[in-house]
């Protein structure tokens, strides 16, 4: 084989191989260092989806039934919930999302009683961080590691006390460097924020998705840019594949 040739089937094959990349091998890869437990659902169970707009993705406000497309937004909790939902029809599960675009932690703090207490979850997934650290750079926000880390810890506390039952999905913030509003002012101090998260995760007893890993093994198989508009909030694919990792906390 000439050197050309060469050339031209070793691109062959490494394209081919990315092509080959599906999103629940790339979930699968990203997961791999976390626990294998995962939350058997009931019959009956109720699911509440938190945080802040990657989660909230344009949700109506003006319906609170639960399962409702409109209510459950359109990005990774809708994808998450219809799977899940469709998988399990004979538990009468329900689904609720009730995430608020900007929202730090001290903001679902502020509405915690209402929006999470009241409805009584027995699975809880929590997504928040980005804005503890965005708005630091863009919205004069003066909340440091440190204050996310103690005001999540409190709220996980808080939870627990009031539904000792209840068990929880926590999420990763994370961030996709190189897209428009990622850049390198993000790092190292954004990492400390991702590391707070798993820490407490582990403090709280919660199954922690690792949802930066997620982002940064995807893009081997299609750039950034194809997995986030902004390198925060997810395109329609960055969606399904949070739902992916989603679901592979629950059975």
């Amino acid at each position: 084989m000439n050197p050309s040739n060469r050339r031209n089937f070793l691109r062959n094959v490494s394209l081919g191989t990315l092509a080959a990349i599906s999103i629940p091998d790339i979930v699968s890869a990203a997961m791999v260092t976390e626990k294998a437990k995962k939350i058997a659902l009931k019959k009956e169970d109720v699911v509440l989806f938190q945080g802040d707009s990657i989660t909230d993705a344009g949700r109506k406000r003006d319906n609170d039934q639960p399962n409702a497309g409109g209510a459950l937004g359109g990005g990774y909790a809708l994808m998450a919930a219809s799977a899940m939902l469709l998988k399990n029809a004979d538990k009468n599960l329900k689904v609720y999302n009730k995430g608020i675009s900007g929202n730090k932690v001290f903001q679902l703090a502020d509405r915690w009683d209402i929006d999470c207490l009241v409805i009584k979850p027995d699975v809880l997934s929590i997504l928040v961080g980005v804005n503890d650290y965005w708005h630091t750079l863009s919205n004069n926000y003066k909340g440091t590691v440190q204050t996310y880390r103690e005001d999540y810890d409190k709220l996980l506390t808080r939870t627990r006390q009031q539904l000792p039952d209840v068990q929880l999905i926590i999420g990763e913030p994370f961030a996709v460097k190189g897209v428009k509003a990622v850049d390198d002012k993000w790092y190292p101090a954004f990492d400390e924020y991702r590391v707070a998260a798993r820490e407490l995760a582990d403090k709280h007893q919660a199954i922690f998705i690792p949802y930066q890993s997620v982002f940064d093994k995807a893009q081997k198989a299609a750039p950034a840019a194809y997995w986030t508009g902004d390198g925060v909030h997810p395109s329609v694919a960055g969606a399904q594949l949070m739902a992916e990792a989603w679901l592979q906390c629950v059975k």
